[in-house]
């Protein structure tokens, strides 16, 4: 028997991890494919006339245990890989890919479909009902329903095609990531390298059995690299490898795929009626077409550009007090570190003390208790996927009569491994949904790649990844309170322009001293974080605001500009194509040897494909929310208890509705823009 295949007997039908073997995968995801298929034969051939209950019901909860094993499948394969979970990825996507494909363009089935949605009047559904099922009726028409046969076959070799080049771009990522360290033997040529990061590099270097220090591209190794390195030679080459990653013209080079990904996107597209991809995909948000969101982009653009022009002024500055005549990429941490040491008097080192990981955890732990009323209790007997993963058990205060009512399952992964990817990430192993009067809640993970304990001291967080984590918690916390009828309408799955709402919104009450004390405290002696240091914390929130927003919009700008013109890349390269859509974003001079297109996975492999604008669009709507927040009080539980409603409504309403629900009007820029320049 292949445990994969029923209903796990776990505490909370949790994933039974230890039990699991890669070779239970693929028979596991045929036979579910198969299961749900016999679920959709059975609502074809029903016999009695289409209703909402017996078509779009029965649809939104088929496939429920192909759901959890792809989410298992492909949770590991971000964050516990091998070779062998990568190869089997490549078998396992174009079956999903098909099966999905099948399912999208089953005419009968379609045919149901819209008879329900032509006579949906009759039916006296309620607002999720009705979301349901206009979001079921749009999902097949923007995946092929209304096309003829050969369409249809064209658009599911697209559809395969996509799925196995994408997944092929992210591994030649984390390949060339994990192929590139850099051993250091003289001790020299790591001046300014704080005695912490430095135990970090050295047992790097330990667990490779090479003497000296390690330093390797990822993130918790790069970033002190190239904020406290004096060696500018150093900082360059190994900026240079960072910048060349899947783009070196060698194995693991993405140049290639990165032009068939955006022409299968734009066949796609055009064989779906749209102009582009960015057409297509953004009918679906809240921002409706490209022009809205160039329009956008271009706006906080001017806005920015003078502040990001007197910002990199001052560390040219401070660069030419040492020599430099011409300021480099590579000398923009190191220096930005230096000013903001300068100002603030401050740098992140002396701040981690006061940032142990746990403490953070705690913080974030209680920050939910205090706004939802929400308790986590570690759980040793829930079966983990690494020894060092925890796993929370989530629950509700209920009234004084009633017992804490369970919530979900939190799945915490904190550090980096050979097998996990970069960057930071929530996901979910099982999502929340109402069945035969049985509330089923979530499994929710976080995901980071946070600096691991050595044998002297606990984890110690930056404050950049201390937001890092809250950020990570508010996307959870959506999954977390999510509390809705449909597994497709649930938690995060909202429009994706404003997904980036509640985890970033969560970031603000990382500045709020009233909160900060709470938690700030040096790990050695409980020294609560001095009022001079929360203060320059205060000061420093928008430093380099200005750099910051060019970086973040030339990214968004470069994502619409692949997404609308990309027959334009036919005649060019890559790199050139990137150079000339982020020329004015770009401080500093480029370099001819790197690019971050290649290794750009958030719009090649992830889901933000003409839709990286999502990140500053969801800063309004952050700044906005929080503003109201403090005009009633950071921990004001009326405010709180407006908000919760937003958090557990998930994708049932149009969330510019449900925003003006929350805040009594839509969001204003200005808000952004006061936070973010004064």
């Amino acid at each position: 028997m292949n445990i994969l295949t029923e209903k796990f007997t776990t505490p909370y039908h949790s994933a039974p991890f230890n039990d699991i073997k890669n070779e239970d995968f693929l028979p596991a995801f045929k036979e579910l494919i198969k299961k749900s298929e016999d679920e959709i034969n059975d609502i074809v051939s029903n016999s009695e006339a289409p209703t909402f209950e017996n078509v779009i019901e029965a649809l939104a909860y088929s496939g429920e245990q192909l759901d959890v094993v792809s989410n298992i499948f492909f949770n590991l394969n971000s964050a516990e890989t091998s070779d062998e979970i990568q190869k089997l990825a490549q078998e396992i996507s174009p079956l999903l890919t098909e099966y999905s494909s099948k399912i999208s363009q089953n005419e009968p089935l379609f045919n149901k479909i819209k008879k329900v949605y032509d006579e949906k009047e009759q039916y006296h559904l309620n607002e999720e009902q009705k979301m349901l099922l206009n979001e079921t009726y749009k999902g097949f028409v923007r995946s092929g329903a209304l096309l003829n046969e050969e369409d249809k076959e064209k658009l599911q070799k697209i559809n395969m095609d996509l799925s196995l080049k994408s997944l092929q771009f992210g591994q030649n990522v984390l390949a060339s990531t994990n192929a590139y360290f850099k051993q250091i033997t003289n001790k020299e040529d790591l001046a300014g390298i704080p005695e912490a990061i430095l135990d970090q590099y050295a047992e790097e270097a330990k667990e490779r059995e090479l003497e000296g220090w390690v330093v390797t591209l990822q993130y918790p190794s790069y970033i002190p690299f190239m904020t406290y390195a004096e060696n500018r030679e150093l900082r360059k080459e190994i900026a240079l490898a960072s910048g060349k990653k899947s783009f070196d013209g060698g194995e693991f080079d993405n140049q290639e795929l990165i032009k068939e990904l955006l022409q299968l996107k734009q066949q796609k597209a055009e064989l779906l009626g749209y102009q582009n991809y960015a057409d297509y995909v953004l009918e679906e948000r809240m921002a409706k077409s490209p022009v809205k969101v160039f329009d956008f982009l271009n706006e906080l653009l001017t806005k920015a550009k003078p502040y990001a022009d007197q910002e990199i002024e001052e560390l040219r500055s401070l660069a030419k007090a040492d020599g430099i005549e011409e300021l480099q990429g590579y000398d923009h941490t190191f220096y930005a570190e230096k000013l903001r040491k300068q100002k603030y008097d401050f740098n992140d080192e002396e701040l981690k003390p006061y940032f142990p990981l746990d403490q953070v955890q705690d913080a974030v732990f209680g920050l939910a208790g205090k706004l939802f009323g929400l308790h986590f209790k570690e759980r040793n007997d829930i079966e983990k996927y690494h020894e060092e993963v925890k796993v929370y058990e989530v629950s509700e205060a209920g009234s004084v009569q009633a017992e804490e009512k369970f919530k979900a399952l939190l799945y915490v992964d904190y550090f980096p491994r050979k097998g996990k990817r970069a960057g930071a990430w929530m996901t979910s192993y099982k999502n929340q949904y109402k069945k035969d009067g049985e509330n089923s809640r979530p499994h929710i993970s976080i995901v980071c790649n946070f600096s691991k304990p050595t044998k002297d001291t606990p984890s110690l967080l930056t404050f950049q990844e201390v937001t890092t984590l809250f950020h990570e918690f508010g996307h959870a916390l959506h999954g977390i309170m999510a509390d809705t009828q449909y597994p497709s309408l649930s938690g995060t799955s909202v429009k994706w322009d404003f997904v980036e709402l509640p985890s970033q919104f969560l970031e603000n009450f990382c500045y709020e001293p009233e909160f900060l004390k709470t938690f700030a405290k040096h790990y050695k002696t409980g020294e609560i974080l001095p009022d001079e240091k929360i203060e320059k914390i205060e000061q420093s929130k928008n430093f380099m605001e200005g750099y910051q927003t060019m970086r973040q919009l030339g990214f968004g700008l470069l994502d619409m500009s692949y997404h609308t013109k990309v027959a334009e890349l036919e005649g060019e390269s890559v790199k050139a194509f990137e150079d000339k859509y982020t020329k004015a974003t770009t401080l500093y001079p480029t370099n001819p040897e790197t690019a971050m297109s290649p290794s750009f996975s958030h719009i090649f492999q992830g889901g933000y494909s003409a839709g990286y604008y999502s990140y500053k669009w969801a800063e309004v709507l952050d700044a906005d929310a929080f503003q109201y927040f403090k005009e009633t009080g950071i921990f004001n539980p009326e405010t709180a208890a407006k908000y919760k409603v937003l958090l557990s409504s998930g994708g049932t309403k149009d969330p510019m509705e449900l925003y003006k629900s929350f805040r009594g009007s839509e969001p204003k820029v200005e808000s952004l823009l006061k936070r973010a320049f004064g």
